[in-house]
């Protein structure tokens, strides 16, 4: 979610959108226009990139009106503004117009340094936009979003979306307004599989789950179907990787609480459980044998073998029998 400092006026005389979630640079650019044209109906708003932002652009933007209007400046790609136009932005920020508000996106890092630190020690208003890279970052972000419709999702419903849909920030968002719009009461995970069943991440993780759960056949079953639907065979390796190293995760965890166990691990507490099921059959040398496994179709399906589907399912089949080792 996009993180904002103490300063959250949206009509603040400048903010500042720093990273490369597009989604949310965007609804940065949204709250701002939003706000301005609440205080004024007719705000003009003028979005700019780099090259139409030239030397003498912003102060002709900027310039008082004989009627006073409500302006709202755009600039996006803040960072690959020429030296010139820096220096402009620069002045700016030392005086800025009344009744105009300048929005800067920036992409953050080394490039453009020199304007984002004088737009933070100007006073700007500041809204964080990382790019969301990690499970937990999304799983947070869908959380917070159906939070802000005012309705609730269970946990493992939200696990879901994010495993369906993956990690296009504004496909999750969207998934998660159809689901508010469509159904009625709290959205558990039976509802998110009726809406997404057969979407890629969707397939992979029930083939990664049916391995790991030593159900052979069901697993052979899912990754065919899911390899017939078009799902990118990394994408599978990639999820049975990830099922595998949780079950080593866990089984090397000290005793305790799901919460704590959270924590320790960077798991939600519901997929400690779910974890927890899945490990009965586990032994550490079986853990090591299926990662190899893991390890050999992932080399297979990037050009190491002749047959990727072959590695694939070989891999299945190691995993599901490393999932009954214990007591044979």
């Amino acid at each position: 979610m996009a993180r904002k400092t103490v300063s959250d006026d949206p009509l603040a005389p400048v903010t500042l959108a720093v990273g490369q979630e597009d989604l949310l640079l965007d609804r940065a650019v949204r709250d701002v226009v939003a706000a301005a044209r609440a205080a004024d109906a007719d705000t003009d708003v003028r979005e700019l990139s780099p090259d139409q932002l030239q030397p003498g652009t912003l102060a002709e933007l900027t310039s008082p009106s004989l009627f006073a209007e409500r302006k709202v400046v755009v600039v996006r790609n803040a960072q690959d503004l020429s030296a010139d136009t820096v220096k402009d932005v620069k002045a700016y920020l030392s005086a800025p117009a009344e009744e105009i508000t300048l929005v800067l996106l920036h992409a953050g890092g080394a490039k453009g340094k020199g304007l984002l630190d004088a737009a933070r020690k100007a006073g700007a208003r500041e809204v964080a936009c990382p790019k969301m890279t990690k499970p937990a970052d999304r799983l947070a972000f869908v959380r917070q979003e159906f939070r802000a419709t005012g309705r609730s999702a269970t946990p493992e419903a939200c696990q879901a979306l994010v495993d369906a849909i993956g990690s296009d920030l504004r496909e999750l968002a969207s998934a998660v307004s159809q689901l508010v719009a469509d159904v009625e009461g709290t959205i558990d995970e039976a509802v998110v599989g009726r809406y997404y069943t057969g979407r890629a991440e969707a397939s992979s993780f029930t083939v990664a789950d049916r391995a790991v759960e030593g159900r052979a056949a069901e697993a052979l079953e899912a990754l065919r179907w899911s390899l017939a639907t078009g799902v990118a065979p990394v994408m599978i390796t990639s999820a049975l990787a990830q099922g595998v190293r949780a079950i080593g995760k866990l089984s090397s965890a000290r005793g305790g609480r799901p919460a704590d166990l959270a924590r320790e691990l960077g798991m939600p507490p519901w997929k400690i459980d779910r974890v927890r099921q899945q490990m009965r059959g586990w032994t550490p040398d079986g853990v090591a044998a299926a990662l190899r496994a893991v390890a050999e179709a992932d080399a297979g399906v990037k050009g190491g073998g002749d047959d990727p589907e072959y590695a694939l399912e070989k891999a299945v089949v190691t995993i599901a029998r490393a999932a009954r080792s214990r007591g044979r």
